[in-house]
């Protein structure tokens, strides 16, 4: 069967033009969702931060973050914390951090997926009192990796396990690395036993944001954003008073095909995809950010993570990654958050919250404006991108919508990997996938329906790959 989908360099620019525009009424587009929106939800005067949808659920940080004298330092010795996907990028940088300041952070809880041979060596560096190993299978190799050191922790195997280690007792903050709504049921338990979260699993807000805030709030902890973007938007609300912030713009190196030609797309290969212009990241985010669907997606967790609307959050590309996004208050003041491309900053800011710690200029480089000479901004490209308007539609579909976008982007991305699909094909399966589920849509989720619909999305995902040629 022949997909009669347009490429994105066929796209012409008013395809997305229905859902991004709020003054157009929506008209329902061949390969495309409409959103369908209540006449008289945009106000132009005076915008706040606070989502105009009724759907939507309170914001973890409405717009300003001040904290309180409970948020700081009421432990003794260093803060104890438990890290989920402590064998990957978010992990292992985590316990550089930790093993840098061994005065300011002790690791309690280690859990990972199957990577045994690391995770041995990180229990032998940081002792921990708890380890959890996704893969049952792999226990026994962990246990035998284990067998000559003094300090053996309790392991605890299998989701159960992750579990357990995300809602440690001691643990006064839980550092959320596991890529995909795996991360999503340990982050649940870590938040139901009172620990703020060092947010590094987009999934949380993504897919998750609709039952996890109303939940944050209820427990009374912090969801504190450790992606570059999100952490940047965080800094630069510290203070400000309620009402103030106007409008977000997320910025983004605009990936590997930024000055690619639209004609040229459909020759792109997975080496190609994979050759970030000035990030040291993951396969998938190297992709996602290939995409743009990394930028698109951050939209909505911006969305979900400080109120602001749709209308109101902005990408703006910037190739050098030194501005690493921007707040733009109601007075239009512009308040920017700057820093070498550097993962560990944004990490190390949620672990210290509200405080800041001293870094040494050895291990960690201070920022030298004269050697950029110049920044440089644009505004991303929607014909060659058009992952960006369809998450813009998917967040204002709301719901379970933005994590069937997620879930079948995770897939579609699984399959470029895999050579089983071309670069354009991701777009497709994402449109696809939404459209389809808007037959089925849920706009105030539970945990059980937000898993659901994200198992749902990857089996129909994955199901278009043979109506798609490579």
């Amino acid at each position: 069967m022949a997909l009669n989908l347009p490429s994105p360099a066929q796209v012409k620019p008013s395809f997305f033009s229905d859902i991004i525009n709020p003054v157009i009424t929506p008209t329902k587009l061949p390969g495309s969702f409409a959103l369908k929106r209540k006449e008289g939800d945009t106000k132009v005067v005076k915008r706040r931060v606070y989502c105009s949808a009724a759907h939507s659920p309170q914001p973890a940080w409405p717009g300003t973050a001040i904290p309180e004298p409970s948020d700081f330092k009421t432990w003794d010795g260093p803060k104890p914390i438990s890290v989920l996907g402590s064998t990957g990028s978010i992990g292992t940088q985590t316990l550089n951090i930790v093993a840098e300041f061994p005065e300011r952070f002790r690791v309690v809880g280690l859990a990972a997926g199957s990577n045994v041979t690391l995770l041995a060596e990180q229990v032998r560096i940081f002792k921990p009192e708890l380890v959890a190993l996704r893969d049952e299978s792999k226990i026994d190799e962990l246990k035998e990796a284990l067998a000559g050191i003094d300090h053996k922790p309790e392991i605890i195997p299998g989701e159960q396990g992750v579990i357990e280690v995300a809602r440690h007792p001691d643990a006064a903050t839980v550092v959320t690395g596991i890529v995909g709504c795996a991360g999503l049921k340990p982050t649940v338990a870590a938040i139901e036993a009172g620990k703020d979260i060092a947010l590094a699993n987009k999934e949380t807000m993504i897919a998750g944001g609709a039952f996890v805030l109303p939940l944050a709030h209820k427990n009374n902890i912090k969801i504190l954003p450790a992606d570059s973007e999100h952490s940047a938007i965080f800094q630069c609300i510290q203070g400000l008073p309620k009402g103030a912030l106007r409008k977000i713009q997320l910025t983004g190196s605009g990936g590997a095909f930024r000055e690619w030609p639209a004609e040229k797309m459909k020759d792109i290969k997975l080496k190609d995809a994979l050759k970030h212009p000035i990030w040291s990241l993951g396969r998938k985010i190297t992709i996602d950010s290939a995409t743009l669907f990394n930028k698109g997606l951050e939209v909505i967790e911006a969305h979900y993570l400080f109120g602001a609307e749709y209308d109101d959050i902005e990408i703006v590309i910037h190739p050098q990654s030194i501005i690493h996004s921007l707040v733009e208050t109601q007075d239009s003041s512009v308040i920017a958050q700057l820093g070498l491309p550097d993962m560990r900053l944004p990490l190390l800011y949620t672990l210290s919250w509200p405080e800041r710690v001293y870094c040494s200029e050895i291990t960690w480089p201070r920022l030298d404006l004269t050697k950029y000479g110049t920044l440089t901004f644009q505004a991303p490209d929607t014909k060659k991108f058009p992952s960006v308007n369809l998450c813009y539609a998917a967040g204002r579909a709301g719901g379970t919508m933005t994590g069937v976008l997620s879930a079948a982007n995770e897939i579609a991305v699984e399959l470029f990997v895999a050579e089983k699909i071309s670069y354009l094909d991701i777009f497709k399966i994402a449109e696809l996938t939404c459209n389809e589920h808007q037959k089925e849509l849920v706009t105030s989720p539970t945990l059980e329906e937000i898993l659901h619909y994200d198992q749902w999305a990857r089996q129909y995902a994955a199901g278009l790959q043979k109506a798609l040629s490579v």
